[in-house]
Parts: C-alpha cells; structure tokens; sequence
C-alpha cells in the first residue's frame, strides 16, 4: 500500500482508502454488523488505514461499527466523519453552532473516541461557506481537545474554493473520476498551494465505471441509485456523478477501447485517479469483502500510459463534459 500526506492534518493515509456509505449492506438494504465488521478488519489487514464516514449513514450503524473495530485493533486508523446531513429541511437556518456541536459530540460517542481526527460538514448549503462563525466553531472544538482537524464536503467546484479560504481547513472531499474531471482544472492546484488535501469520492461513478452495468439493470426501491436519478432527495450529482444512466454506458464502451480485454474497469478507474498527484486518497466503498478486495487490485497495477490518459480525456470530452462540467 502506498501513502500520501492528507493536506495540512500531516496524516499519511493509504491512498485507497475506504468510504463507509454501504458498509454492512447494499443500498438500501438491511445493516449487516458481521459484514461490516468484516470489511473493516480486511481493509486494515491489507493496509488501509483512513476510514470515511458520516453521521447519517445507516443511521449512525456505520460510526459504530468503526468504532468498535477501531477500538479492538493495534494499528493507527485515522477516521473522518462528517456531519450537517441530519438537518430537516437541509438549509442554511438551520445550521447552528449549536447543533453542529452536539453532532460532534454524538458522533465522538458512537465512534468510541474522545477526539475526532477529522470533522467535515457534509455538504452544507452554499450560504454555509459565507458564514465565520460556522467555522470559527471547529476552532473552538479544537481547542478543546474534541477534533484534531477540519474539512469540507462539497458538492460544487466553486464551493471548494470559497471553504479553503478558511485557514482552519485541512482537507476538502469532493466527487473526482473519469466522469467528472473538472476539480483537476484549477481546485487541485488551489488546494496544493495551500496545502489543502483532497479527497476523492465516488471514484466509480456508482458502479457505473466498474463497466459491469447494462441497460434496463435492477436497483433496489432504496437504492439512491433507483430514486434519485433526478436529484429527488439529494444532489443528483452523487448519483451516478448526475450523467444520464445510457450515456453512462456508452461512455463506458468507449472507455473500453483504451483498456481492452478487461472485464472490470474498477482498478483501471482508481488508476486514473491516483494518477493526479494533488489527490491525497481515494474513497471506494464496499458493501462485502469481495469488492475491497477487487478495488485493492489497483494498487498492483502500473500507471496508465499517456495515450490511456488521452483516451480517457477524449471520451470525457465526446460524452460527459457537456451534460456534466458545468454543473459542478
């Protein structure tokens, strides 16, 4: 496994890292804790040590289970976790220095810790990033001993740039792969020159770029990926990174051309990503094993060739960047 340095947090953390939306369980379906538990200890067996997580996800089960894995292993795992997602309506009002605390607080307990490694709002609303005491409040935790560091999920390009104008924040995640490349365009040097890390999620696109979906393919009725194509409940952006499911796979059999005898396109799609040096680590998920350990093939992989690097920014360009780069 190799590591990078996450931002300003000084952390080294494995550059395939692990995101923890779908721990224990597809979407949509019912928490498995032998899962979970299961998926956590093979990826800390294999060397990945930074875990993402959020309060929200499965309803708090997935905070759980970390902490309770974390607690019982030797090694340094470093775990970030998000809050602001609980709120009902998701609007800037309601976003307090209150409320964001006692989330802090509720996810110190779940995780089992006394002080969080990194805290990150998760996706607030754009007035969120115009409001100091937001994040004169992360200073104030700090202080007391409750977080080590500060970071911001963002949905939107611009979103990212306004938040590292804070100095309190260390590292920015932000959705970044084959289908949504414009973070590489100004974010990243940004992010570098203010040693801001970057962490990369939805590296698949959905399981889009895994090239193993078809037409007419089945998702569970509480799969985000079934009910909210169109942005019903969140951004649409996280879903399937907002691209029309067919384009999807026509963009996808046109990646093939560039990767050809490959059944799964999953290492090759990590690949790419790790190619962009500004990117401290990337967050696959795994509802089982199988799929961590699918995803870890990456890191056997040697880098992609400068034509495979072309070839991706030509596809990019033929069938995504119309309908998807202005937008985020």
């Amino acid at each position: 496994m190799n590591y990078r340095k996450l931002g300003k947090t000084g952390f080294e953390v494995s550059e395939l890292s692990l995101g923890t939306w779908q721990l224990g369980g597809r979407w949509g379906e019912k928490f498995n804790n032998e899962t979970a538990d299961s998926i956590l200890n093979n990826a800390i067996d294999k060397g990945i040590n930074f875990f993402d997580t959020a309060d929200i996800y499965n309803n708090g089960k997935s905070e759980e289970a970390i902490g309770r894995i974390v607690k019982k292993r030797s090694e340094r795992v470093y775990v970030g976790t998000k809050c602001g997602r609980q709120l009902v309506p998701h609007v800037t009002k309601k976003y307090t220095v209150k409320v964001l605390r006692k989330f802090v607080e509720d996810s110190l307990k779940r995780l089992q810790l006394d002080c969080l490694d990194l805290i990150q709002l998760h996706c607030p609303p754009t007035e969120v990033y115009y409001r100091p005491e937001i994040f004169e409040l992360f200073n104030q935790l700090k202080l007391e001993g409750k977080i080590l560091h500060l970071g911001v999920s963002v949905e939107k390009v611009e979103e990212a740039l306004k938040a590292i104008e804070f100095e309190n924040v260390a590292s920015i995640q932000i959705i970044f792969n084959m289908f949504r490349q414009r973070p590489a365009e100004k974010l990243f040097a940004e992010a570098e020159k203010k040693q801001v890390g970057i962490i990369a999620r939805v590296p698949l696109a959905s399981g889009l770029l895994t090239g193993t979906y078809y037409p007419h393919k089945k998702f569970h009725s509480g799969d985000h990926r079934n009910f909210n194509r169109k942005g019903k409940v969140f951004d649409r952006g996280e879903t399937f990174s907002g691209i029309d499911y067919e384009t999807g796979l026509e963009a996808v059999e046109a990646l093939r051309e560039h990767f050809p005898d490959v059944d799964n396109l999953s290492a090759f799609a990590l690949k790419w990503m790790l190619m962009h040096e500004q990117v401290s680590c990337i967050i696959p998920g795994a509802s089982r094993k199988e799929q961590l350990l699918q995803n870890m093939a990456v890191e056997e992989l040697d880098d992609l060739t400068t034509e495979q690097m072309r070839g991706v920014k030509r596809v990019y360009d033929e069938y995504i960047k119309e309908e998807v780069h202005h937008l985020w």
